[in-house]
């Protein structure tokens, strides 16, 4: 059986006597982009830290390639690429410079390191800055950095915190393009409170609330959560509400203008087929019906108050 990326177990970890997270469990053993979500104050930093190596659990253990981050903390970290919600940079660098610097930092052999510093550089789109002063970047080239220093060691497991945070939307379009390259040859954890930047970039989804973990599954899992109650309905020769109410099945009908309604049921199939038959007989032109999903923000609410 293939060994897991990273394998988190029973992780437990407490500021003075209150317990921040306890007894966390999963595992990754795919390439992709993960989602770390959490409301303020749910552990997710905590966790995420403590994966990176930044803080010392209180129980529990974390694995990264097979390797055991408490006990080999530095075999383990050559496997792992961190960015932090500020990227660490040093402004009287120039970008060549703190890459270099980064890559010895990570204990990478010296005669690998011009190498590496020209790959990432062209893999972030940094190349022609590579003279400059980090210090006159622009904060979406200053991001990319970040992410290029976290890559430079070609890590298989990558963590950034908050990637996009402070950037324009053209900036965020190409920050998400650049994470999707990456992780096609890695796996990554995107940590961040903004449930689009997940619905946009990610593939998995890891939730912890009030310590613990809550959910784990694919984006459309997450989608699923909660099993839709409601349809829209799109009619022509549009009825009077109550009509639409009468339907067995049928427990509310809103209009929403424009010849559509959303009606609440209590059984998807079974209304469906109601409603396209009594539009025959009726002649109400039915000329569209569909399942109303919940949106990212209905199901994290729920998954936060479980």
């Amino acid at each position: 059986m293939e060994e897991p990326i990273i394998r988190v177990e029973n992780l437990s970890h407490r500021y003075s006597i209150q317990w921040a997270i306890r007894d966390i469990s999963f595992e990754i053993t795919g390439n992709g982009i993960y989602g770390l979500l959490g409301s303020n104050g749910a552990g997710k930093s905590t966790t995420m830290n403590i994966i990176c190596g930044v803080l010392k659990q209180t129980q529990g253990d974390v694995w990264i390639k097979g390797i055991n981050l408490r006990e080999n903390p530095v075999e383990a970290k050559k496997h792992l690429g961190f960015l932090p919600q500020k990227p660490p940079l040093h402004s009287d660098l120039t970008v060549e410079e703190y890459l270099i610097h980064c890559a010895n930092m990570r204990l990478m052999p010296g005669k690998e390191i011009p190498g590496a510093v020209r790959d990432v550089m062209v893999r972030c789109g940094i190349s022609h800055f590579a003279k400059r002063l980090i210090r006159n970047l622009s904060g979406g080239y200053q991001q990319r950095l970040g992410i290029a220093q976290a890559i430079i060691h070609n890590p298989d497991f990558v963590v950034l915190d908050e990637p996009t945070n402070g950037l324009d939307p053209n900036q965020i379009v190409e920050i998400r393009h650049l994470i999707k390259e990456i992780a096609e040859e890695r796996t990554i954890i995107l940590s961040t409170h903004i449930l689009s930047e997940v619905q946009a970039t990610c593939d998995y989804i890891r939730m912890i609330e009030e310590g613990q973990l809550v959910f784990a599954g694919t984006v459309d899992d997450f989608d699923n959560y909660i099993v839709p109650d409601t349809l829209v309905v799109s009619l022509i020769n549009t009825p009077a509400a109550e009509e639409l109410k009468a339907i067995e099945g049928v427990l509310g009908v809103e209009e929403l203008g424009g010849k559509n309604y959303r009606v609440r049921f209590d059984d998807a199939t079974g209304v469906t087929e109601r409603i396209v038959e009594t539009s025959v007989a009726k002649g109400w032109r039915l000329s569209g019906i569909q399942v109303e999903k919940n949106s990212m923000d209905s199901i994290f609410a729920v998954l936060s108050k479980k």
